[in-house]
């Protein structure tokens, strides 16, 4: 009998913890030709399960069963901003205080980071950009809300992240005076993608719960624009599915 997606993931990740590796000072990898995914394995023997991995994130959404999934209760608050360009994304580290609850499991958020274009597809769909909310148990496990981002009304967050943006690359800067709000980055619907995939970036740890929001959330083309003039590109290939299940949430 075919295992609910829910049970496959307790069944993965209860036997190892996810190594936690973003923002690690490593920067040698990257997204061109001479450093970038097709050569993340070979970097450094702690990166061999870019390769080997079957668990591989991001994909391409499809054959998604659907199923009475238990919604994500989401506890974002407001936070000071504290932004880094960490060489591969604008990331924003958050304080803490905010969290996801799923089926009683509680994870703070961490940080959030972009991606251009987005890494996650459906059914071949690519999303201009793309935002990782990346949350960790104190056990390191890992839970990351993906959002894609699409062309239209400018994002608040964006809004004020922007103008913000440290000039020297790997020094956080936390901004006075200015607050961000996660919750502004989530879609109004909440329905969701759910699978067991992996980091998306070096080392490329498994064990990692994503939730996949189904709705896009709106940024401007100017936004996009800004981005894009820092990083064109940073996203990962679409891994092999292997067979893993997709759920797809009903509420």
């Amino acid at each position: 009998m075919r295992l609910s997606i829910l049970r496959l993931i307790t069944a993965l990740i209860t036997g190892f913890g996810v190594q936690f590796a973003f923002g690690q000072a490593n920067h040698a990898w990257g997204y061109d030709k001479e450093h970038g995914p097709a050569k993340w394995a070979g970097m450094d023997p702690a990166f061999s399960t870019c390769d080997t991995g079957r668990l591989q994130s991001p994909i391409d959404i499809t054959g998604a069963v659907k199923e009475k999934l238990p919604e994500i209760e989401f506890n974002y608050h407001p936070a000071p901003l504290k932004v880094i360009d960490n060489g591969h994304s604008i990331q924003v580290n958050y304080t803490e205080g905010s969290f996801i609850t799923v089926s009683g499991q509680t994870y703070p958020l961490i940080q959030f980071h972009f991606h251009r274009p987005s890494e996650n597809m459906y059914n071949g769909k690519q999303y201009p950009m793309e935002v990782h909310l990346v949350h960790r148990r104190a056990d390191g496990h890992l839970a990351v809300v993906g959002v894609w981002l699409a062309a239209g009304k400018p994002n608040p967050v964006l809004e004020a992240a922007w103008p913000n943006l440290p000039k020297e690359k790997g020094k956080e800067v936390t901004v006075p005076g200015v607050t961000i709000d996660a919750s502004q980055l989530l879609p109004a619907q909440r329905t969701y993608y759910s699978f067991v995939g992996s980091l998306t970036t070096p080392p490329c740890s498994e064990g990692v719960h994503w939730f996949v929001m189904k709705e896009a959330t709106s940024v401007s083309q100017a936004e996009i624009a800004q981005f894009s003039k820092l990083y064109p590109d940073d996203a990962r290939p679409t891994q092999p599915l292997n067979n893993r299940p997709i759920s797809e949430s009903t509420q």
